[in-house]
Parts: structure tokens; sequence; C-alpha cells
């Protein structure tokens, strides 16, 4: 016959009859698990690290602000610097056709067209053109008409330059002066 006290006989039983090695377990955890304090000084820890972080991502950010602000003061500061270094041989060219004494109209002439290639050189190189709108359609974005004139002939349309009386400037597409211009009127 066999002994049937060991088997629990309702649900009940089961749960009280435990075995007392999961009772030692439920004793053991009480003892690891830690208390409320090393736990809140756990997370206060926790906290002062992540408080340190952001202090020291403030600063950074910060830093790299102050740093962008000084290169864009700088950028301001000395972008003519190229373009300064290109006039600098035109100047020079312009102060060696000066100290020159007892020199013909042809070689000063000379002179002057060579530093006027220099000026055009250094304007091309810093992207600074030129608009000189001759015959073409008159646009109010790149031209200031100073007066309408009738067209000379038939074949001439209604807003067109006729002459040019100063020439326009753009740096990079954008004009910096745009040209004064003579347009012509449709005829009546």
């Amino acid at each position: 016959m066999q002994d049937n006290s060991s088997i629990p006989s309702t649900p009940q039983d089961a749960e009280n009859t435990a075995s007392p090695a999961s009772a030692s377990d439920t004793a053991s955890e009480a003892t690891v698990m830690p208390s409320l304090e090393e736990m809140l000084k756990a997370a206060e820890l926790k906290a002062a690290e992540h408080h340190d972080a952001w202090l020291r991502a403030k600063a950074e950010t910060e830093n790299v602000r102050r740093r962008a602000q000084e290169d864009i003061g700088k950028a301001g500061k000395f972008a003519v610097e190229k373009f300064s270094g290109e006039m600098l041989a035109v100047k020079d060219s312009l102060e060696a056709a000066l100290a020159s004494e007892n020199q013909s109209a042809e070689h000063l002439k000379e002179g002057v067209e060579l530093t006027l290639r220099q000026l055009i050189a250094a304007f091309e190189k810093s992207g600074l053109t030129e608009i000189n709108p001759l015959g073409e359609k008159f646009d109010p974005h790149k031209h200031q008409a100073i007066s309408q004139i009738e067209a000379p002939d038939d074949a001439t349309e209604a807003n067109t330059v006729l002459s040019v009386l100063q020439k326009g400037y753009a740096l990079h597409d954008r004009v910096i002066r745009p040209a004064l211009v003579v347009v012509s009127r449709a005829k009546a």
C-alpha cells in the first residue's frame, strides 16, 4: 500500500505543502534584494552621473556655438582676402606706370591695356562678371532704364537695349550694380 500523505488533496494544500527548498528561496531572495536605501543611493549616483554628462554636453555645445560664431566673424572679415591679393597686382602695375618717366603715349596706352586685362582676370577669378546688354531684351532684374527712345528701325523690337551708358556687374549671379541703359519704345 502507498503512503498518500505526501500528495496534496487540494490546490491550497499544494501551496501550503511547498517544498522546504522553495521556502528557503524566498528567504534568500529577501536577503539578496537591496534595501530601499541602497536603491535610492544607486539612483542618486546614476542621476548625478547623468547630470554631469548633461553639463558636459551643454558646455561642449556652448563651445561649438562660440567657435562657430568666431568662424563666421572671421569669414566675414577676411572674405575679400583673395580678391584683395588680386587687386594688389593691379595696383603695382598702376604704380609702376606712374613711376616711369618720359613715356610715350603708345607705351602708356599699352600699360593701361595690360593693367585692364589684369583687372578683368582678377574679376573673373573672384566670380565678378560684367553685364553689357547691348542689343538684348530689357531685364529689370539686371538693367536700369534711364530713358526710352523710339526704335531706329522697324526690325528693332520694343524694350530692346539700344545703348549702355554704364556696364553692370554681378557677383556669382547676384547683381551688385545694374547696367544703366537706354531702351527702345514701341512705335506709335
